[in-house]
């Protein structure tokens, strides 16, 4: 089975924070997690209880999470299938986006896919689109060149390598210059919302945790964590949808280059403080559950929210 982020769910939703939650805490905590313990931290980014629980169902049937119990206390666990998708993920959102060597190089792929398969011409155009790749014409498909490898192992989980060619490219030619062709294959208004809507939602709490970090002992472990997962959950498609194109390709106020540098400072102050925060929830979670995790629909009440 092929586990793939969801980014239909809605940045903020239950099932959007979930999902964040687990890629950026559970497997620092062994890849397992209580019940309650996830309760208690969903409770703390203002999901009510039942909400969390009915999201843990959807996440689970999507592939990311497996019940299990572990010395009789009722738990979930990241599911084996799952790795390759989180490790894609940590890669998309913290690792560089452009090295010197490939700015400017280019990934086409173009394929053939008869009539009869439209089904299977949709899924491949929704995962090009999913990474970031623009849209030259209905069967050439483009992207930046750190992304081939993306493209050739989505080629080859639809089984379409036999069927597609893929052209690596250092030059554009387009009427009105490279600039032009840009923003006609990319919807660049639709990216920068994106980028702007980030800013404008998560400037205020990430300026606020930056000027604790400044103080002695830095900032409060709680609010670092609400801070980080938040905005983390409204910042991770944007990697996705953004593949990173030259910025002399773009307009000069392209907000971008902000969203980025101001996720990159909150990443290295929050995310070792909220890890930690993580951890001592997951510690502290009771010691005497049931040996199977409870249905979403049927789960006890969680422990009360805890007081800061």
């Amino acid at each position: 089975m092929t586990v793939l982020d969801d980014f239909e769910s809605r940045p903020g939703s239950a099932t959007s924070l979930l999902r964040t939650l687990v890629g950026a805490t559970l497997r620092d905590q062994g890849g397992w997690m209580p019940v309650s313990a996830l309760v208690t931290l969903m409770s703390e980014l203002g999901v009510p209880a039942a909400r969390t629980r009915t999201a843990l169902g959807r996440v689970k049937a999507k592939g990311l999470l497996v019940a299990e119990a572990r010395d009789g206390v009722a738990g979930y666990a990241v599911a084996p299938a799952a790795a390759d998708m989180l490790g894609r993920g940590d890669r998309r959102i913290f690792g560089p986006r452009r090295t010197g060597n490939d700015a400017g190089r280019w990934c086409l792929v173009s394929w053939s896919v008869p009539e009869d398969q439209r089904d299977l011409r949709h899924r491949l155009r929704r995962r090009l689109a999913a990474i970031g790749c623009g849209s030259v014409s209905s069967a050439l498909w483009i992207c930046p060149d750190h992304l081939a490898d993306d493209v050739a192992a989505i080629l080859d989980e639809l089984e379409l390598t036999g069927r597609a060619t893929v052209f690596l490219a250092s030059e554009i030619r387009y009427p009105g210059g490279p600039a032009a062709a840009i923003a006609r294959w990319w919807d660049l208004p639709a990216l920068r919302e994106l980028h702007e809507r980030f800013l404008a939602g998560h400037a205020e709490p990430i300026a606020r945790l930056l000027d604790g970090a400044q103080r002695a002992g830095g900032p409060d472990p709680s609010e670092a964590f609400r801070t980080w997962i938040r905005a983390l959950d409204a910042y991770r498609p944007i990697p996705y949808l953004d593949p990173g194109l030259p910025p002399e390709l773009l307009p000069g106020d392209w907000p971008g280059t902000r969203s980025a540098a101001v996720f990159a400072r909150l990443a290295a102050v929050a995310r070792p403080p909220a890890g930690l925060h993580a951890a001592r929830i997951a510690t502290q979670a009771p010691h005497s559950r049931p040996q199977t995790a409870p249905h979403p629909q049927t789960a006890p009440h969680p422990p009360a929210r805890p007081r800061y």
